[in-house]
C-alpha cells in the first residue's frame, strides 16, 4: 500500500484506507492500473482545481486549446458535443476550434456517442454535423455505438498532450459536456445557446454543474482510458440506418492509430488521484473489460462504509434501491452521520408519460435513506434569484471533508453498472486544520480538496452570509441548510412579500406518483435504470 506525501513530508496512508486496491477494481484485463508496476490502483503527486460552472470550464479549456499547437494532441470523449457551442464568446464555437487546430497540424482524436434522433430530445444530428466538421478539416471524430442496448457513453474527458513541453499537458474530467446549455455561470440565467428541458425551467434554464482539471500522473490514467476505447477493434456501429449516417459524415472504418506518448508524468501537486469507470457487460464485449467494470459502485461501497460525519451530495437523479442501500446501511452504521442532498426540482424528461418514470426510482430511493436517517437526511433543490428552478447536473460527492467525486456518474443504477462512466476521487496530501480537523474521528483528517469543494458549493447555495464556522460543523451545517431552505419556502408560501431571504435551497418535494406506479414502475426499471452487471451478480445484488 503505497504512502502518500504530505505537506510535512511524513507518509499518509489515508488513500490506501479509502480508494480502490488493484483487485477491489474487480476488471483483470485493464491496463489502467498494472501498467504502471507500483502495484497501486491510483497516482500521487497530482494537481487537482474544481472549475464550477460550464462558462468557467469552457473558458478553460478554450485558453488551454488556444496554447497548442502542430504535433500536439488533443483526445475527448462526450455525450453530446454542439459545433455551434461557444467557449468563450463570439469566434470561439467549439467545431471551428476544434477544426482550426487539426487544420494547423494538431492531431484531433474523440469518441462522441451515436445518440438517438433529435425528434427524442438526444443529439444525434448535433453529434454528426460535429464530427463531419472536424473530420473534413483533417482531425477525427468517430460515432460510437459500441454500448450495450439501450445504453449510451457518457463519458466527459478532454485530454491535451504537448510533446516537449509536458508540463502543459492537462485533463478536463467531470459532469459537462460541450454542447448548448452547459455554459451558465454562478448566476444561474442559463446559457444563451440553450436547451429546451422543460417549460419550468424557462427558455434559458439555469444549469448547475462541476467539472476538474488534472495535471500530473493521473493524466497517465486518463490517458490509458481513452486509449482503450479507441483502440477497441469491434465496429464502430451497429448494422443499421446509422451505419448509413456515420459516412455521411466523412467517418473512417477505422480508427487511425494513436501516437506512443510518455506515460510517466511528473509530479505536480499534492492530490492522489483514483480512476474510476463503468462499462457494462455487452455483446461483443469491451476487450479492456470483457465483464464490465463497476469500479465507480464498488468505491462508493467501499467510501461509505468509513463515512461518519457528513456526505455531501448534488446528483441529476439520485435514483435506484441498490444506491439508495449504500446510503442508509452508512447512516444506521454511524449514528451521527448526516446526509445532505441536492437534486433538480424536476426532471429534464416530465411530460406526462416520461414523468413518472423519472420520479418513482427517486421517490423510492428518498423513503429508503430517509427511513434510516430520519432527521438526519435533507434532500433540496436550488432556485435562482428569480424564482427559476435550477437544473442540478453536477455529480459531486464529498465525504467527511476527506474524499471527494466529481465525474460523469449519478447516484442511479444506469451509470453504476450500464453506460460508459468516468470519475476522479480525489485526496489531498495537504490537512485542512480548521476545526473539526478530523470530521470522521478515524484519523484521516480533513483535507483541503474536499473541504475547500464542499465550502465553495455551500457559499453560492446558501449565500455568502452563513458564518465558515458553522458551515465547516456537520451538524451546524446541517441546520444551516434546514434554517435557509425553511425560510425561503415560507416566503414563497406567504406569497413572496417582503425582501427575498438570502440562498437557493428549497425543501425537494417531488411530486407522487403512485396513481402511475402500475406502468411506470417496469418502465423505470427496464428502460429508464436498466442493469448491465452480470446475471451472477444481478442475482447477487453486488457489484
Amino acid at each position: 500500500m503505497g504512502a502518500q506525501q504530505n505537506e510535512e513530508g511524513q507518509g499518509d496512508e489515508t488513500p490506501g484506507r479509502w480508494f480502490l486496491s488493484v483487485g477491489e477494481r474487480g476488471n483483470p484485463a485493464t491496463r489502467i492500473d498494472r501498467r504502471r508496476g507500483d502495484g497501486l490502483a491510483w497516482t500521487e503527486g497530482n494537481f487537482v482545481e474544481a472549475l464550477v460552472h460550464g462558462a468557467t470550464y469552457f473558458r478553460a479549456l478554450h485558453q488551454a486549446l488556444s496554447a497548442v499547437g502542430r504535433g500536439d494532441v488533443v483526445c475527448f470523449t462526450d455525450w453530446r458535443g454542439d459545433a455551434d457551442e461557444r467557449l468563450d464568446g463570439p469566434g470561439t464555437e467549439l467545431g471551428a476550434v476544434l477544426a482550426g487546430l487539426a487544420r494547423k497540424g494538431v492531431l484531433v482524436r474523440g469518441l462522441v456517442w451515436r445518440s438517438h434522433p433529435d425528434q427524442e430530445k438526444f443529439s444525434e444530428q448535433e453529434n454528426l454535423h460535429l464530427g463531419k466538421l472536424v473530420n473534413e478539416a483533417g482531425g477525427q471524430i468517430l460515432l460510437d455505438e459500441r454500448v450495450r442496448r439501450m445504453g449510451c457513453h457518457h463519458q466527459k474527458l478532454v485530454l491535451i498532450r504537448r510533446p516537449g513541453h509536458e508540463d502543459d499537458d492537462v485533463a478536463f474530467v467531470g459532469g459537462i459536456d460541450l454542447c448548448h446549455g452547459r455554459g451558465d455561470t454562478e448566476d444561474h440565467r442559463g446559457d444563451p445557446q440553450a436547451l429546451d428541458i422543460g417549460e419550468q425551467y424557462g427558455r434559458t434554464p439555469g444549469w448547475h454543474d462541476v467539472q476538474l482539471t488534472v495535471r500530473g500522473p493521473a493524466l497517465g490514467d486518463l490517458a490509458e482510458t481513452f486509449r482503450e476505447r479507441w483502440e477497441d477493434p469491434t465496429p464502430l456501429e451497429r448494422r443499421s440506418p446509422g451505419a448509413r449516417r456515420a459516412r455521411s459524415a466523412d467517418e473512417p472504418h477505422r480508427p487511425e492509430p494513436l501516437p506512443e506518448l510518455p506515460q510517466d508524468f511528473r509530479s505536480a501537486g499534492s492530490a492522489a488521484v483514483q480512476i474510476l469507470r463503468t462499462y457494462p457487460q455487452k455483446r461483443p464485449p469491451f476487450p479492456f473489460a470483457p465483464s464490465g467494470e463497476r469500479s465507480v459502485a464498488r468505491s462508493y461501497a467501499k467510501v461509505l462504509r468509513r463515512a461518519r460525519a457528513l456526505i455531501y451530495i448534488e446528483d441529476q437523479y439520485l435514483w435506484s434501491e441498490e444506491v439508495a442501500d449504500l446510503f442508509a446501511a452508512a447512516l444506521r452504521r454511524a449514528p451521527d452521520l448526516r446526509l445532505i442532498a441536492v437534486v433538480p426540482r424536476f426532471p429534464d424528461r416530465d411530460g406526462p408519460v416520461s414523468g413518472p418514470p423519472n420520479r418513482i426510482g427517486q421517490e423510492l430511493a428518498m423513503e429508503r435513506v430517509r427511513q434510516a436517517g430520519h432527521d438526519r437526511v435533507g434532500v433540496y433543490d436550488l432556485e435562482n434569484e428569480e424564482g427559476r428552478p435550477i437544473y442540478v447536473h453536477a455529480k459531486v460527492c464529498v465525504v467527511d471533508d476527506t474524499w471527494a467525486a466529481v465525474g460523469s456518474d449519478n447516484l442511479n443504477r444506469r451509470s453504476w453498472t450500464h453506460d460508459s462512466e468516468l470519475s476522479c476521487a480525489v485526496i489531498d496530501g495537504r490537512r485542512d486544520e480548521r476545526a473539526p480537523a478530523d470530521p470522521g474521528g478515524l484519523g484521516d483528517g480533513a483535507r483541503v480538496f474536499a473541504r475547500d469543494l464542499r465550502l465553495r458549493l455551500w457559499r453560492e447555495h446558501l449565500g455568502p452570509s452563513t458564518a465558515e464556522d458553522e458551515m465547516l460543523d456537520a451538524r451546524g451545517g446541517f441546520e444551516a441548510w434546514r434554517r435557509t431552505a425553511a425560510a425561503l419556502e415560507s416566503w414563497h408560501e406567504g406569497g413572496r412579500r417582503g425582501p427575498r431571504p438570502e440562498g437557493r435551497v428549497r425543501p425537494h418535494r417531488p411530486a407522487p406518483v403512485r396513481w402511475a406506479s402500475w406502468w411506470a414502475w417496469p418502465a423505470y426499471r427496464f428502460l429508464i435504470d436498466p442493469d448491465g452487471r452480470p446475471a451472477e451478480l444481478k442475482r447477487s445484488g453486488r457489484f
